[in-house]
């Protein structure tokens, strides 16, 4: 489905080019209907954005709804994770608009950069990314933790 890093810039209105393989699938498959939300896995400094298939959001949502509700962490998450989140679909232009919420949560500034993720892709402002790719490479050895995973 989403594969791949792509470089778009962030228009004056906060919108975004949806890359042309993205948006072909999105259209095909969903109406070019999304949700955006935040990554509440992401550490300081490492903020991004994670944009869903409006069918596989669904799946997601069913799943987070199954937390037990009397958890203090599951509540937080639920909070962050879905109170955050955004439907959209690409306009005509294939562009979605990032509300000033999601963009200061990515400090997303100009130049953007589109992870795809197999089943979603991530919004990362440009510079962020290139030091998390960089920090990321430094740190391979830690890519041994994944156990059996054969490529």
């Amino acid at each position: 489905m989403f594969r791949g890093t792509h470089r778009h810039n962030l228009d004056s209105k906060g919108r975004m080019n949806v890359p042309a393989r993205f948006r072909d699938w999105l259209n095909a498959h969903c109406d070019g209907q999304i949700v955006v939300t935040i990554d509440v896995q992401s550490r300081p400094g490492e903020h991004c954005l994670v944009a869903y298939p409006l069918p596989t959001w669904e799946k997601v949502e069913a799943k987070v709804a199954e937390l037990p509700s009397n958890n203090p962490k599951a509540r937080q998450f639920q909070r962050m994770f879905v109170g955050q989140s955004e439907e959209m679909r690409l306009d005509s232009q294939a562009r979605i608009l990032l509300s000033p919420n999601l963009r200061r949560f990515a400090e997303l500034d100009k130049e953007l950069v589109v992870v795809g993720q197999i089943n979603k892709f991530e919004i990362w402002d440009a510079q962020c990314w290139d030091r998390y790719q960089e920090n990321s490479l430094s740190d391979s050895e830690g890519f041994a933790s994944l156990g059996d995973l054969v490529l």
